[in-house]
């Protein structure tokens, strides 16, 4: 059995995974969440209702389409591309985040969601 959500932002809608992981499983607890969107480079980043520390594993290198919990922020982070940190062609976060997931298809499509947009992210158990 595994997790999935459903992102909504600015007319593009995508569905993504949730890890079995002890982020996952809160993101997942407290869905649905909207949010207001930020962009930050190529990646979307917008505050929700959780208060997480930093995981063991958690890191600022990620790939095309995760998902992370930004701790420092208190915020979800969809990534999918450079950001103003990055180097070279490396997803650069802002700081260490907590991985919990990843976007199902091209993540490239939030290119299309602009700052200030409304965010929906809701949940549904797929077997």
């Amino acid at each position: 059995m595994s997790d999935r959500i459903f992102i909504s932002a600015g007319g593009v809608e995508v569905e993504a995974e949730i890890y079995m992981n002890d982020m996952g499983r809160k993101i997942f607890s407290i869905l649905p969440i909207t949010g207001t969107v930020k962009r930050w480079g190529e990646e979307i980043y917008f505050s929700i209702p959780l208060s997480m520390e930093e995981a063991e594993d958690a890191r600022d290198i990620l790939k095309d389409g995760e998902l992370g919990y930004w701790p420092s922020g208190e915020a979800f982070c969809i990534f999918f591309g450079k950001t103003p940190a990055s180097r070279g062609n490396e997803i650069r976060a802002a700081s260490n985040v907590n991985v919990f997931g990843r976007v199902l298809g091209d993540a490239k499509v939030f290119n299309a969601v602009g700052d200030g947009e409304e965010i929906r992210v809701t949940g549904a158990k797929v077997k």
